[in-house]
């Protein structure tokens, strides 16, 4: 499966945000939207998820088969930067409502206590409401969800920043062992987080993708430029 984006455009009055973006993103990658901040990455993302409408272009799927339809709801799976989560239910809570409300989509849904298991919820934790949990625990669970409803496409707006060191890892092995089943576009603006995760590196600068070849980062000057962009001090 593909997701195929066509001259997307955005403007924001008289700024111009997507200008033209072009790219197709395939099933079993994990690519790295690299971008310093500013770029237009959360509004290409808003515009996929169809949060905003967009001012030109188009995007779609294409089927295995090669036949084209439009993305639905059920579709796509998006990680926001900040978690939003019912802070009034605990952990438990929380899936059980999720697993009941999407039971049309989850073919074999598990008990509550094994999904926050397999994301290393701690047993005392569960019972807590949503509202006492951290910013990382609450982007943990954030995640789980879309986890379970596995989605075509994983949307994920800079979904590791808010983790420490070990649980930044583990979410990365999570990531490395599902991506066969998505397709994953993680945005971001940390270089070695893009270089150390994803597949393939797409930079969005001046409202354009374009794709960088591993070949191109391993040559020192044009890393530091990418780097020096990504900074807002220099351009691609």
């Amino acid at each position: 499966m593909k997701l195929i984006v066509e001259q997307l455009e955005k403007r924001f009055d008289k700024k111009e945000v997507l200008r033209g973006a072009t790219f197709t993103f395939e099933q079993g990658r994990i690519y790295g939207l690299l971008g310093r901040n500013g770029a237009g990455k959360t509004t290409l993302f808003n515009c996929l998820n169809e949060d905003i409408p967009t001012d030109g272009g188009s995007f779609c799927l294409e089927q295995d088969d090669g036949v084209r339809r439009a993305l639905t709801a059920d579709d796509i799976g998006y990680v926001l930067s900040t978690p939003v989560v019912p802070e009034f239910l605990t952990a438990r809570e929380f899936l059980k409502f999720f697993l009941e409300i999407n039971r049309h989509r989850i073919a074999y849904p598990k008990d509550p206590d094994v999904y926050l298991d397999y994301m290393q919820i701690d047993p005392e934790d569960r019972g807590k409401l949503l509202k006492d949990f951290s910013h990382g625990m609450k982007n943990k669970m954030q995640m789980l969800v879309h986890f379970i409803a596995s989605p075509a496409v994983l949307l994920l707006d800079e979904p590791l920043t808010s983790f420490d060191v070990v649980v930044a890892d583990e979410m990365k092995g999570l990531l490395r062992r599902i991506k066969g089943d998505h397709i994953t576009i993680l945005s971001t603006h940390i270089m070695e987080l893009a270089l150390d995760l994803c597949d393939e590196i797409v930079i969005l600068s001046d409202g354009v993708l374009r794709q960088v070849s591993r070949e191109e980062l391993d040559d020192e000057d044009f890393k530091n430029r990418i780097i020096a962009a990504l900074k807002g001090e220099d351009d691609v």
